[in-house]
């Protein structure tokens, strides 16, 4: 009987805790663009599929043929492609990423392709939802599925860049 009652008094306690914290919540509004600056630009920061994501592949190197094989891989892995071609200023880096607000999640999905490798430049001017893919002197390949999925386990979840806020979620 007397383990009845601790028990009892225990559901009890834990009942009054949840409603506690639910009635305090801080984070209820978390994701949505409440107290944003009205001139700030609201970042798309919801994760896409592939399917969803529209690309630029831009070979930014010396070897002929790179954003045409790159561009392949993409459409193989149910991208959509929209341009290929070279960009005149040479790039050191593995790749970057340019991208406006309403590319932000798109953009952090391509980034595990290059397992967190990839220069992010984000231009809160931009209104298209197109992702630039420029390849640079030290890509050698894109991630496998994998590596992609762990890559995108250790990046997280999208974040809205500095001076912007996340669109608010819609219901």
């Amino acid at each position: 009987m007397r383990a009845l009652v601790v028990v009892g008094m225990l559901a009890v306690v834990a009942l009054v805790f949840v409603v506690v914290a639910l009635v305090k919540d801080t984070q209820g509004n978390a994701g949505s663009a409440q107290g944003c600056p009205e001139d700030w630009p609201r970042a798309d920061v919801t994760l896409r599929e592939r399917k969803d994501v529209k690309i630029k592949v831009l070979n930014a190197t010396d070897r002929p043929g790179l954003a045409s094989s790159v561009g392949d891989e993409f459409r193989n892995r149910d991208f959509q492609v929209q341009k290929e071609g070279n960009q005149k200023k040479q790039v050191d880096d593995v790749a970057v990423l340019r991208y406006g607000p309403k590319g932000v999640g798109s953009a952090h999905l391509l980034r595990a392709y290059f397992l967190n490798n990839a220069e992010y430049e984000y231009d809160a001017k931009r209104e298209d939802d197109v992702v630039d893919v420029i390849l640079g002197n030290s890509f050698r390949q894109l991630a496998t599925t994998t590596e992609v999925n762990q890559s995108l386990g250790d990046l997280g979840s999208p974040v809205a860049p500095p001076g912007t806020c996340p669109m608010p979620i819609e219901d």
